[in-house]
């Protein structure tokens, strides 16, 4: 049988996990103390949880994959779909951020093969075409736009913006593009 994992094992690996998250989006000189200090452990629980910074990493780039995937689904469910598009590009602007800061554990991670840029981007694919879809259904978006023009455009605003805020109105502008005339 199984051994069940301990709930405050769980609440400890998913406060270790947005600590890392937070860390990471700031910056990536982040020490593995500095992120188990901010999660209120000890070092010894990080490395019970995560034996290296490599895997602490891929929990935190899969863990944030799955929840901006995860978000689009939500965000349509409270807001029309044109709305929910815009708030999820900003959820996909975070989680852009996030990977900045750990690129270089997360460039072994995928030369690993542990984690595939394949997946990742059929997961934002995905999540993509279901806004675009609600969208075009209710006529708030255009029809004629491909998910992967949008992503490739939301990667390009990541490159090239110098600040967040320029980030945010190169966003706006990519939104009204996509709105339906």
């Amino acid at each position: 049988m199984a051994e069940r994992v301990r709930a405050d094992a769980l609440r400890n690996r998913e406060r270790l996990l947005t600590a890392a998250a937070t860390a990471f989006s700031r910056g990536a000189d982040v020490s593995l103390e500095a992120i188990a200090r901010d999660a209120g452990v000890g070092i010894g629980t990080l490395y019970r949880h995560f034996p290296s910074r490599e895997a602490l990493t891929e929990a935190v780039y899969r863990t944030e994959l799955a929840e901006v995937a995860a978000s689009a689904e939500q965000l349509l469910d409270r807001h029309p779909p044109a709305i929910a598009l815009r708030r999820w590009m900003d959820r996909y602007a975070e989680f852009v951020a996030a990977k900045r800061g750990m690129a270089e554990s997360l460039r072994m991670v995928l030369d690993s093969g542990a984690v595939e840029p394949c997946d990742t981007r059929a997961a934002i694919l995905r999540a993509v075409e279901l806004l675009l879809s609600a969208g075009a259904a209710d006529d708030t978006l255009r029809a004629d736009v491909r998910a992967d023009d949008v992503v490739s455009s939301l990667l390009g605003i990541s490159l090239a913006s110098r600040s967040g805020e320029q980030a945010q109105r190169m966003m706006d502008l990519l939104a009204a593009g996509l709105m339906a005339r």
